[in-house]
């Protein structure tokens, strides 16, 4: 069992709701959300961006136990969040530099994990892409930043929320049927690098260890049976110490809630969820195409309607992380 300090302990609990559940609303997009908005106008500006998460956070996060933002375009966002609502705040620069190998991790120049706390971040959040089978020169570079970061959360007495994201190199496209065949190794193998109490990390978040598109039953082609898919969960839960946590990676509303149900079954014990896109994306055509009023109508209608479902799912599935956390004073008390 990790422990940690009162002060992280406390953090945690600002994160999550009262069973130690975290339901998190993710919207710390930045390329991805100008790439959503630019469909319905030719460029999105920065009051763009910087509006439509301020409408999703008041709107949804009476009902989210937190909500992830970045510091860049989401504070005020941040500042409009309901008074339940914990916050965590990205650290890193969006996106990575294309030009260069290894997509490493950057963090944003003007920020830093204390600045982020007096930001109001209960936690700062970290987002790093790995391929287990890169090559030393590159994984030690990110296994070095991460140490840093790990630090810097320690000393300002805030949790550090890991979120992983796979790859392969040698794979151009992550939603590949050759990607599927890799992705549980990829997953699973990272997140047993990253549980090792050298990098400080508190929760881990993660996709889930297999493409569901590829599962039996679930879409068109299988490259795994749903015991062969369920393994892998199970496999993906021993694989850590660690709170984890999944993230929606853009799949459907219904999508999403589905997996975790089957991750339920398979035996995983996950945290919760940080839910992105599968939550709010279908909000950001009425806001482009038809103004602020018709964005809050969807958002007070499907996008409630999608976090309300999300949560009942989660009071069925998801593991209480006060399982796998003990506070330092409590250890003390005892010991």
């Amino acid at each position: 069992m990790k422990i940690v300090s009162e002060s992280q302990y406390k953090a945690l609990k600002n994160t999550s709701n009262h069973e130690g559940i975290i339901g998190a609303l993710a919207i710390d997009q930045r390329g991805a959300l100008k790439k959503m908005i630019a469909k319905y106008k030719d460029e999105a500006t920065d009051k763009d961006i910087e509006d439509f998460k301020k409408i999703v956070s008041e709107e949804l996060t009476p009902y989210a136990s937190s909500i992830l933002l970045d510091p860049e375009y989401g504070l005020p966002a941040a500042n409009a969040r309901a008074e339940s609502a914990g916050l965590l705040l990205a650290y890193e620069k969006t996106g990575y530099d294309a030009t260069t190998p290894g997509r490493l991790p950057d963090s944003l120049n003007v920020w830093s994990v204390k600045r982020l706390k007096e930001a109001g971040a209960d936690a700062c959040k970290f987002l790093l892409y790995y391929d287990i089978d890169e090559s030393d020169e590159i994984n030690d570079q990110k296994k070095a930043y991460m140490e840093r970061i790990g630090s810097e959360c320690v000393a300002e007495g805030i949790p550090f929320f890991l979120e992983l994201v796979s790859y392969d190199a040698n794979i151009a496209d992550a939603s590949s049927k050759e990607y599927a065949q890799v992705k549980p190794h990829k997953v699973n193998d990272m997140m047993k690098v990253f549980s090792d109490p050298r990098y400080n990390v508190d929760v881990l978040k993660v996709e889930v260890p297999v493409n569901m598109k590829f599962v039996e039953g679930f879409g068109d082609e299988s490259v795994y049976t749903k015991e062969e898919a369920a393994k892998l969960f199970k496999e993906q839960s021993e694989a850590t110490d660690l709170p984890f946590i999944f993230l929606s990676a853009g799949v459907s509303a219904s999508l999403f809630q589905e997996t975790l149900r089957f991750a339920k079954e398979a035996g995983s014990t996950f945290n919760g969820v940080l839910c992105g896109r599968a939550t709010w994306a279908n909000g950001v055509e009425p806001y482009i195409t038809k103004g602020e009023a018709a964005a809050r109508e969807w958002l007070q209608t499907e996008g409630r309607k999608n976090i309300d479902e999300l949560n009942a799912v989660l009071r069925e599935t998801a593991t209480s992380w006060h399982e796998k956390i003990q506070c330092q004073q409590a250890t003390a008390r005892f010991s």
